[in-house]
């Protein structure tokens, strides 16, 4: 037991000892300056010509795409980093990592899988960019007509799971 506690004593002694130069102390205040002047993480503003799309009424198993045109606002170069669906049946196609000057314009390209996605369905695409928001987000909908033959089979399943609930 007093081993246990002569080591215990040892581990404090040694961390307080160790953590007594705080991270203030430690910055080069000429370094500092030198680096905030430098080039900083440049921002800009991307405007599309529409943020929202509407395919309308489509067949379920369809696959649609509509296209979603930027233009960099700002003045500096846009960067677009990653742009995700909110699930794997929309998946955009962009200009990953591809500098657009000031006043240049892109596309991306989204498209919408409707398998076994009845009804309305409305999904988004998030994209993130030097903006200065770093988050921009794209919407799209549609209302998606059943196959007749799998809604059929979703309420078979349907009756069949609440005959065993009951």
């Amino acid at each position: 037991m007093k081993r246990i506690t002569w080591i215990f004593a040892c581990t404090v002694m040694l961390c307080a000892t160790a953590c007594n130069e705080s991270a203030s102390k430690k910055v080069d205040p000429e370094k500092a300056s030198l680096n905030a002047s430098e080039t900083p993480n440049a921002t800009t503003t991307m405007s599309f010509n529409k943020t929202l799309h509407d395919f309308g009424t489509i067949k379920e198993g369809e696959t649609v795409q509509t296209t979603f045109t930027f233009t960099n606002t700002g003045k500096a170069d846009l960067i677009i980093v990653d742009a995700r669906g909110s699930c794997g049946c929309t998946v955009p196609n962009y200009p990953k990592n591809t500098p657009i000057a000031p006043g240049g314009t892109g596309e991306i390209l989204v498209s919408f899988d409707s398998s076994n996605k009845p009804n309305m369905q409305q999904k988004s695409v998030t994209i993130n960019a030097n903006t200065s928001s770093g988050r921009e987000t794209l919407r799209i909908k549609a209302m998606v007509s059943p196959d007749p033959v799998k809604q059929k089979q979703r309420d078979d399943a349907a009756k069949a799971r609440e005959q065993n609930s009951n």
